[in-house]
């Protein structure tokens, strides 16, 4: 039982470039009326929870740690409590056991030690003092070795499996509990004999101490780079013009880890060699550190998995998710590798014509550092669309708001402004959420969205405490926080956002509305504590948002002249590009999905493979081949957490474009807020509960389909159903 996972990335809804970075009740008619023009209100915190304990709930904000001493003591003070709580439960007399003193206090102790976790957890990735992310990154490693120790305490295990003897009726979301709690404890190797038991205890916490390196790795990794204005002809003024950027006469340096930055560069800079450059330096962060450690964490995953059974340590990862098993996983990616292998064929002869007419070479090759760019150039050319020019229309504080409003009225929500007691940087913003109707407080999220030194580098959803009806009855509500990096205001001008970035922002805000909007009693099940390939959809789910002329009417404005709203001619031009790239996006996907189930179903311990060469590999049989001498894997954070995992942004696609039918077809569409509570109630508020499958089909009314997301993509979909 490894601690819940509270960190959600997101990369199906990142462009080209920012994807290649990572190696990533109804309403009468459609209202008129611009929903981002109502004022932000400011809630007092105790205020809230004088509130919240009106409907027996607790409102409770994480105190963070502000010193490296206060993270140490923090740690050791937490897994003295719990120890003591998990001694109480294995010491019970086995004739007094109920389901609350057993599988229940199991769960409260372990949410209890998971506040710490989450909290440190954040503070690792966002805190500025570097000594207090340091320790913080130390303090993972004590907290992921402690454990992986409790699947191996027997006293506890022999409490739990003497309560399930009694054969007890338990209903829904205890039976859950119960049924899965026993499994991990299978899945750690519990009924092995002693000595290998040892053994894979052993090995597990060298490989959680290996994985938090790694990932430390890839945050501290920094690579300043120098050019000349000339060198970054087409490049936009709006990151040129960044504070820090200009560094001399004609001198600008960039920030190859830093994604905003790269994104712009990958996609605008008409300078090849400025692209490969950039490309080659991104793709070798944290190669040094980095590459021994992978080699290491993959053998050693590959060793667990064979000592408790597995064929592979993929099969190991995937059995308890939808897709049951590797095969399964590979087999969906692979069809769908097949399925557009003709129109990634098409897109790329396209790109190609352009790039032989720009160099004036008819034998010009496009290469991995030309896809983000022709991408965005056959977007200007052939459908009249400028990604960059488009970014006047979203400034971030009006986005912000306007997808309050939308989020708001959808779910039946108010969202306000709360002034926090403490953050872990000034700039971080939180916002209370209650039910509209009822005055319910249902969470609290905070928002920390401009890039900064030592900071995570991409979009992410943080859960800092989960939702959990607690032993007194009353029930917890959760707290999380978005960690994201648009592009900072300039001395001229606000943050504007492209329309990937404003995709990105609703797709993450979903996870917090996954979060935030939970019913599950135990925290186990709590939010988006579900299957990882099922975790992203209802998020993908909510970018067609922002695809819709009616939805950015309500926000979208020139930051200069609020009034001029995005044409529709010119938002048809972009779905028309969307499409006419769409094969590229993909297949750039199932690139990183097949390295990831490659690495995990290929790699032998003491086989000698190399996981730098076998992911180059699969980057040339599906996508455009690496830049030559570059390790991307090394700097690829999604095989730490996500790992045999990454196949699940494609699965989880699938789902969410059958559940965006509903809002397609219905007269209302994207404002029907009938459905809106539908998907609160089926899909959000369950978390985990019960089983992904039934809230898909109850909130479908019908079995999924794989049509909608074949047919999305141009593919047959004959059989699709």
């Amino acid at each position: 039982m490894m601690p819940m996972q509270n960190m959600l990335g997101i990369a199906g809804s990142m462009t080209l470039a920012a994807g290649l970075a990572l190696g990533l009740a109804g309403c009468a008619s459609t209202p008129r009326t611009n929903l981002s023009s109502s004022t932000m209100s400011t809630l007092d915190i105790a205020a809230l929870q004088t509130q919240a304990a009106k409907f027996n709930l607790r409102i409770t904000l994480p105190e963070f740690e502000t010193t490296p001493e206060a993270v140490r003591q923090a740690v050791q003070k937490t897994i003295v409590e719990a120890n003591t709580r998990l001694d109480a439960i294995g010491r019970q007399d086995r004739a007094q056991l109920t389901f609350a003193n057993t599988f229940r206090a199991l769960d409260d102790t372990l949410y209890q030690a998971s506040l710490t976790a989450n909290r440190v957890g954040l503070l690792k990735e966002t805190h500025p003092n570097a000594a207090l992310r340091e320790a913080c990154a130390e303090a993972e490693k004590t907290i992921q070795e402690w454990w992986v120790g409790l699947d191996y305490r027997e006293d506890v295990y022999a409490t739990l499996k003497a309560f399930a003897d009694t054969q007890p009726q338990l209903d829904g979301e205890d039976a859950k509990l119960m049924a899965e709690t026993l499994r991990d404890y299978r899945r750690a190797g519990l009924a092995l004999p002693r000595e290998q038991r040892d053994e894979v205890e052993r090995l597990r916490k060298e490989l959680a101490r290996l994985m938090t390196d790694f990932q430390s790795n890839i945050t501290k990794a920094k690579a300043p780079v120098r050019f000349t204005r000339a060198e970054l002809d087409g490049v936009p003024d709006l990151l040129l013009q960044q504070p820090g950027v200009k560094t001399g006469e004609d001198e600008y340096t960039l920030m190859a880890n830093v994604t905003f930055q790269y994104q712009m560069v990958m996609e605008n800079c008409r300078v090849e060699a400025t692209r490969r450059k950039l490309t080659q330096i991104r793709y070798n962060l944290a190669r040094e550190e980095n590459v021994p450690l992978l080699r290491q964490i993959l053998e050693l995953r590959d060793t667990i998995a064979k000592k408790l059974g597995y064929a592979t340590w993929a099969d190991y990862q995937i059995e308890p998710k939808m897709a049951k098993n590797a095969a399964t996983a590979r087999n969906f990616l692979e069809q769908l590798k097949s399925g557009l292998q003709p129109k990634f064929e098409a897109e790329l002869k396209a790109f190609q014509e352009m790039k032989a007419r720009d160099t004036g070479n008819p034998n010009a090759r496009i290469e991995i550092w030309d896809a983000a760019y022709y991408m965005n150039q056959l977007k200007k050319e052939r459908h009249a669309v400028d990604a960059e020019k488009l970014r006047d229309y979203f400034p971030y504080q009006r986005v912000l708001e306007g997808m309050f409003a939308i989020y708001q009225k959808m779910f039946g929500l108010r969202i306000a402004e709360v002034v926090p007691p403490a953050r872990w940087v000034d700039d971080v913003k939180l916002y209370a959420v209650t039910d509209a109707a009822t005055g319910e407080p249902l969470g609290l999220l905070y928002l920390d969205m401009f890039p900064r030194e030592g900071k995570y580098n991409h979009f992410a959803h943080f859960s800092l405490i989960e939702g959990k009806r607690l032993p007194d009855g009353s029930y917890q509500r959760p707290v999380s926080a978005l960690i994201c990096n648009f592009p900072p205001p300039s001395p001229d001008r606000p943050s504007l956002l492209s329309h990937s970035d404003v995709e990105t922002l609703f797709h993450e805000f979903g996870h917090a509305m996954h979060c935030l909007l939970t019913r599950a009693n135990h925290a186990r099940f709590s939010g988006t504590s579900v299957p990882r390939d099922f975790v992203e959809a209802p998020s993908q789910m909510l970018e067609n948002w922002v695809w819709d002329k009616a939805v950015l009417d309500t926000f979208a404005g020139h930051y200069q002249d609020p009034s001029r709203k995005i044409p529709q001619e010119i938002l048809a031009k972009l779905k028309e590009a969307k499409r006419a790239t769409i094969a590229t996006y993909y297949r750039r996907q199932l690139t990183f999905g097949l390295l990831d189930l490659k690495l995990h179903m290929d790699i032998r311990a003491g086989g000698g493979q190399d996981p730098v060469e076998m992911a180059n590999a699969v980057f040339r049989e599906v996508f455009l081949p690496a830049p030559e001498g570059t390790a991307f894997v090394a700097y690829f954070g999604h095989l730490m957490g996500y790992d045999a995992a990454y196949y699940g942004y494609a699965w989880a696609d699938a789902i969410a474009a059958d559940m965006a039918t509903l809002f397609e077809n219905s007269p209302q569409r994207y404002f029907d807020t009938q459905l809106g509570r539908k998907l609160r109630d089926e899909i959000y508020a369950p978390g985990d509960s019960r089983d992904v499958n039934i809230s898909i089909e109850r909130f479908l009314g019908r079995p999924r389909s794989l049509a909608p997301f074949l047919k999305e993509l141009g593919l047959e979909t004959s059989s699709a159903n």
